[in-house]
């Protein structure tokens, strides 16, 4: 994830300055998209320690959604800059 996150920022900064195009929501995205990765995973964490699981298997729980959003953005950006 750590990767893929860091790949993520690199296509967006170069999206913004122009290096490749990007679509014009990407901005937006780039901020809502994370209350909703977060809000996710808090619930995830919630669930998983009301559920008797134990702290370190309440946080990867709680790392699934901000994965899932990290690869999904890793590929979709990837696919733009072939464009």
């Amino acid at each position: 994830m750590l990767v893929e996150a860091q790949g993520v920022i690199g296509m967006r900064m170069m999206g913004m300055t122009g290096m490749f195009p990007a679509d014009a929501g990407e901005t937006t995205r780039m901020v809502s998209e994370k209350h909703t990765a977060f809000t996710e995973s808090g619930m995830a964490v919630m669930g998983a320690l009301m559920a008797g699981k134990t702290p370190a298997q309440a946080y990867g729980m709680g790392l699934t959604p901000i994965g899932r959003t990290t690869r999904a953005n890793s590929r979709r950006l990837a696919r733009q800059m072939s464009r």
